[in-house]
């Protein structure tokens, strides 16, 4: 997957390889000259892997701003894990949404989803519906919440 970025690629692939296991800066190419609208040099192209899949990171401009129509989804065990993870995610300069749903600080969309939310989900019935409701009123997921819906 290519992920567009203003010029910020490099500090974006970095930073995630610092929060996600099995996450890591492959490889970094540079415009090997002069162009319009930078100079030699300047990094154009970063490979990295987030939680194992495998990202480039094009260094295009801000024409193209990331929306929500892209996410990368993380799912979690614990409170702990989904509390690191958000809070590195927000606290570095990003910012919450609803229902899980985060941006880091290059406008990046994330998913962090606990388990016990998708599994209440796929259940279905009155077990999905309270769960579903439960997340409803959330930005960060509240793992004790989401099993005490499920439980009814």
């Amino acid at each position: 997957m290519c992920i567009w970025y203003d010029c910020e690629a490099e500090e974006a692939a970095r930073f995630y390889a610092s929060v996600f296991p099995d996450s890591a800066v492959t490889s970094i190419s540079r415009a090997p000259a002069d162009y319009p609208s930078g100079k030699a040099g300047d990094v154009l192209v970063v490979g990295f892997t987030v939680c194992g899949i495998p990202c480039i990171g094009l260094n295009g401009g801000p024409i193209f701003p990331h929306t929500e129509a892209f996410s990368f989804q993380i799912a979690t065990d614990t409170q702990e894990e989904t509390d690191r993870y958000w809070n590195a995610l927000v606290g570095n300069g990003g910012a919450e949404s609803e229902c899980g749903w985060c941006k880091d600080r290059w406008g990046v969309n994330w998913q962090i989803t606990p388990r016990t939310l998708t599994e209440a989900l796929a259940a279905g019935g009155a077990e999905a519906e309270r769960a579903f409701a439960a997340m409803m009123t959330m930005k960060k997921i509240d793992h004790a919440a989401i099993d005490a819906a499920r439980r009814g």
